[in-house]
């Protein structure tokens, strides 16, 4: 679901913020955004739309990539 344009400034920055620590731990994993999608059980347009802070993912969603990525959910939305 897209996030909605209304959302503060602040929102908008977090939520790239956050997005920045995903692509981050990707890397550091040499995962593409292909196989971190895989290992998620997503696709890949919707890594690239979170890790741009396009999308607003669930908290299901952050969950799962925080465990294909094998890293605290807390790394990844400080």
């Amino acid at each position: 679901m897209p996030p909605s344009d209304s959302q503060p400034d602040w929102v908008i920055a977090r939520r790239r913020a956050i997005g920045d620590h995903i692509r981050a731990a990707r890397l550091h994993a040499n995962l593409s955004q292909e196989r971190l999608a895989e290992l998620a059980g997503m696709d890949r347009q919707a890594v690239n739309r979170i890790e741009q802070g396009h999308a607003s993912p669930k908290i299901d969603t952050l969950i799962r990539i925080a465990a294909a990525l094998d890293t605290p959910l807390a790394n990844l939305v400080r």
